[in-house]
């Protein structure tokens, strides 16, 4: 480089006196301070300490990455977990949903059927009490109309009938007692 930057200062039409140190110049003692630091890194081991430390924080990262992947199949796998938890959850609550609807549906159908025979049993009941009131009210009448006329028959026999009627009727009663 400096062979360089010599010529272009000649090309410029300057020319200076390169300076030298034992009669070295400048690119020749870069060189000589290059080759005495990489002499003292490699007898201080400098690139193996170089290459441990590389190795070790390679082995890290590797560590680090191996926990994260163990990381992540776990996650994966709590997911998934959780995910057939849910499925279960979701079709538990279908279940319960459709046993909630088919009970609710047997206790409406029970309900008919129960409000239909208690109508049925009430409307019988009542009609067993109209059947019974017409008994008894039928019962009631043949009553009275049997005292009707046994108080009608009583009061004929009585008006119509003496002591000699009676006489004869009780000697007919006695004669037919005795012939048979």
């Amino acid at each position: 480089m400096a062979d360089v930057l010599f010529l272009l200062a000649e090309a410029a039409g300057e020319a200076h006196a390169e300076p030298t140190a034992f009669g070295l110049n400048a690119t020749v003692w870069v060189s000589i301070a290059m080759l005495a630091f990489i002499g003292i890194l490699l007898w201080k081991k400098v690139p193996a300490a170089i290459t441990a430390m590389l190795d070790n924080k390679i082995a890290e990262i590797s560590k680090q990455l191996k926990e994260a992947e163990q990381l992540r199949l776990d996650a994966e796998s709590l997911k998934a977990e959780y995910e057939a938890k849910l499925a279960r959850a979701a079709k538990e609550a279908d279940e319960l949903r459709a046993r909630a609807d088919a009970e609710a549906e047997a206790l409406v159908a029970k309900a008919k059927t129960d409000a239909t025979a208690l109508i049925a049993r009430r409307k019988q009941m009542a009609e067993d009490r109209i059947a019974a009131a017409e008994a008894t009210a039928l019962a009631d009448v043949r009553t009275a109309a049997a005292k009707a006329a046994t108080d009608a028959a009583a009061r004929l026999i009585a008006d119509k009938h003496d002591a000699k009627a009676d006489k004869a009727l009780v000697d007919s009663a006695i004669a037919a007692v005795t012939k048979g």
